[in-house]
């Protein structure tokens, strides 16, 4: 077998077939998600809490450090990297569909096996994407608002939205953060559940996934949009929405992916 130089053994080739969507498929996914949820719900709240958890220490970590301009940015950009959370609940999905039985045991051992496997490589392109939106929310603060920032949070938001330069930071840093958040879309769609179920290698499984998205562009970016409203709704209550926005959205991802993907 031919190496491909990121791990001692290429996985092996496989055939993957894109199909055609609808709206009406993402509806259904949709539906599947929250009976998933609803059918394991204990799993569900266990992973939303990790995230929303982990949302709250950096904006609280942010706030005691003195970086305010940081914290929105922050909070918009950190379900970027719900697809890795999102692991054990596409493990539960599968094992519900396939009739496996779900376990503490089964469904954790399956999620820290993934970092000997193709989807740990994917952790470099979520975060590389995570950073350049950080990146970029720092160059554009200090081209449209720079030395003029207050330094507490309730007088930034004052001046962002008050004020001809922030108003223009927040216009320009939505545009470009909606590109970043289709393009980390794009790629991972697919390719975090792919490289659950099949043993194919990250590249093919990123190509797979914009291809997927390229071949079906309605259905996919509307289920992007709404993922990324969702997700953004789930933040206002302190993160806390989480708990129920993510199970859903991780299952329906699964869902997503079965009805897009055909893989011999």
């Amino acid at each position: 077998m031919e190496s491909t130089g990121l791990t001692d053994a290429a996985p092996p080739q496989r055939r993957i077939r894109i199909r055609a969507l609808s709206v009406g498929d993402i509806g259904r996914a949709i539906l599947l998600g929250i009976d998933d949820f609803r059918a394991h719900m204990r799993f569900g709240l266990f992973f939303g809490a990790i995230y929303a958890l982990g949302g709250l220490f950096i904006v609280s970590a942010l706030a005691i450090y003195h970086l305010p301009w940081l914290i929105i940015p922050v909070a918009i950009g950190f379900p970027l990297i719900g697809p890795f959370i999102a692991v054990g609940l596409y493990e539960i999905s599968r094992r519900r569909e396939e009739g496996l039985p779900i376990t503490w045991s089964g469904v954790l051992a399956e999620v820290f096996r993934q970092r000997e496997r193709q989807l740990s490589w994917m952790a470099f392109v979520v975060l590389f994407i995570f950073w350049i939106w950080i990146y970029q929310v720092r160059l554009l603060f200090a081209l449209f608002l720079g030395y003029k920032a207050p330094a507490e949070l309730d007088q930034l938001m004052v001046m962002i939205v008050s004020t001809t330069q922030g108003l223009l930071f927040l216009g320009v840093g939505t545009l470009v953060g909606a590109v970043l958040a289709t393009v980390l879309f794009s790629v991972t769609v697919i390719s975090m559940p792919l490289l659950l179920d099949h043993e194919v290698d990250f590249v093919t499984a990123m190509i797979t996934s914009v291809r997927a998205v390229a071949e079906n562009p309605v259905p996919l970016l509307t289920f992007g949009f709404l993922v990324g409203a969702a997700a953004l709704a789930a933040l206002v209550p302190a993160f806390l929405g989480l708990l129920f926005v993510l199970p859903v959205l991780g299952h329906a991802t699964w869902h997503v992916y079965r009805a897009t993907i055909d893989v011999s």
